[in-house]
């Protein structure tokens, strides 16, 4: 499934996530996660942007950019005990990397496919994580509201992607996209809702895997003549 190049980057990819979950909690180490934060999604950028020479160019630069304002996000994010405002800068940040795997996605719509069944579970999924988020979002509702409204896009559109692609490309980038979901939730509940245990581990190990599994997934990409 992967190339060697693909394993040898993953080995690195995957000691890097444990350098930062090892660093995260550690006063004394707090430069060096500094620095391993970002370098999750700068890894994948670099290495995206070394192997996707035969992807149409609205695919590469559309997945560079959703890396790009992913760092920015992941580097904002770290600075949030400073000021509040960095939370809500790094929100916009992944919202405009969300809409920029959006359109990546999109690019492949299968358009006789109908996203009504998938988008009604994303919206059980999402009507019971904001009854436990209501009431506690202040200010932030409407940020948060419209921010969950984009990644469900994002969700869906990686949805609409079957049977226009190879399914090893299908299957990689929708699992992304959903473990995406499930990390941006996580913080949402240990932000607004209450302190979950571990939650740095489990918000970092979902998002390190689902921007993983995005790239890879792209870089697998393949396009097929199914519609008729």
């Amino acid at each position: 499934m992967l190339s060697k190049t693909e394993k040898q980057f993953s080995i690195l990819f995957f000691i890097i996530v444990l350098i930062e979950l090892a660093t995260g909690s550690v006063e004394s180490l707090k430069t060096v996660h500094y620095i391993a934060k970002p370098a999750i999604v700068i890894s994948l950028s670099v290495f995206f942007l070394n192997t996707s020479e035969s992807l149409p160019k609205t695919i590469k630069n559309g997945t560079l950019l959703a890396l790009v304002f992913s760092v920015l996000g992941d580097i904002l994010l770290m600075f949030v005990d400073k000021s509040p405002h960095f939370f809500t800068l790094g929100l916009v940040a992944f919202l405009t990397a969300h809409l920029m795997y959006v359109l990546v996605f999109l690019k492949h719509r299968n358009k006789q496919k109908s996203p009504l069944g998938f988008i009604a579970v994303l919206l059980v999924y999402a009507a019971s994580l904001f009854y436990f988020l209501n009431g506690n979002l202040g200010d932030m509702f409407i940020p948060v509201v419209i921010y969950m409204l984009v990644i469900l896009s994002m969700a869906t559109a990686a949805y609409l992607r079957k049977d226009t692609v190879n399914i090893l490309s299908y299957g990689l980038v929708f699992l992304g996209a959903l473990l995406f979901m499930v990390s941006d939730s996580i913080l949402a509940l240990n932000k607004f809702y209450a302190p979950l245990n571990y939650s740095d581990f489990s918000i970092m190990i979902t998002y390190a895997l689902a921007q993983y599994l995005i790239v890879i997934g792209i870089l697998k990409l393949k396009t097929e003549i199914i519609l008729k």
